[in-house]
């Protein structure tokens, strides 16, 4: 039985992709700071796929949290089969909005985080030429986003990083896929900045975009971008110059983080 590792599993996408993994035969090791929630989900997982299922609680925000997860995984005998890289938060408004802390906390999340457990796992994989990594970006990694600047700059990081490593690994049986989600309903918005109003009609399930993500993965692909905006995203980077994808982009979130709950 193959084992996944998923951080960032304790709801949203990250817990999409754990019920997935386990409705295929996976054994999956479930990542997240919240032990009550990472419980919740294992017991959810053993009573609806009874597939082996272990916790370990985790804040990969913080400096050396990967090298312990690594450690942990080595301490309990798993041998990780394929990584999935999805825990990451945002915050939305004027750059100067939010202090150096939080913006240092989340370049530890979404970059450093996620680069050691790379880092850590794939020497394994590569050694069984099987298996892989599906790193979570997000459609902001396809252009500058103001008003979300260091939020989209890490995810372009997380998007060229694992484009990268796929043609590293090409002739060694282990891909690298990255998985770029635009709208999905999960509680990414209400960390981004909880005074945004979300029209949910426009966002997809996290079950849709965990499903998109493995099958992608599965079929060796370097690359998906999911969302019901997906084609126009993947369109304007190649028609318009990129002063006028700025601008574009400016004009769009601006307009959504204007539009203030009542």
């Amino acid at each position: 039985m193959q084992t996944v590792l998923i951080t960032g599993a304790s709801s949203g996408i990250g817990k999409a992709f754990a019920l997935d993994f386990a409705s295929r035969g996976f054994q999956v090791v479930l990542v997240a700071r919240s032990e009550a929630k990472l419980n919740d989900v294992a017991q959810e997982i053993q009573q609806k796929y009874n597939t082996p299922t272990h916790s370990i609680t985790a804040d990969l925000g913080k400096p050396d949290a990967a090298q312990h997860l690594f450690d942990q995984t080595q301490t309990r005998n798993l041998t990780i089969d394929i990584l999935v890289n999805n825990a990451a938060f945002g915050k939305w408004g004027d750059f100067h909005k939010y202090d150096i802390p939080t913006y240092r906390q989340m370049l530890q999340l979404n970059i450093n985080a996620l680069t050691e457990l790379c880092y850590l796992y794939l020497p394994s994989m590569k050694t069984k030429a099987s298996g892989g990594i599906i790193n979570v970006a997000s459609s902001a990694a396809l252009m500058p986003v103001p008003y979300a600047a260091v939020y989209s700059a890490s995810k372009s990081y997380v998007l060229y990083f694992s484009e990268a490593l796929y043609g590293e690994l090409q002739s060694t049986g282990v891909t690298v896929t990255c998985l770029c989600p635009s709208g999905t309903k999960t509680n990414f918005a209400s960390v981004a900045d909880s005074t945004v109003q979300i029209d949910e009609k426009r966002y997809e399930s996290p079950e849709h975009v965990a499903k998109v993500g493995i099958e992608g993965f599965l079929k060796n692909k370097n690359f998906v971008l999911t969302g019901k905006q997906k084609n126009m995203i993947a369109i304007a980077p190649r028609i318009l110059s990129r002063k006028a994808i700025i601008k574009q982009s400016a004009k769009a979130f601006k307009g959504v983080i204007d539009n203030k709950k009542a």
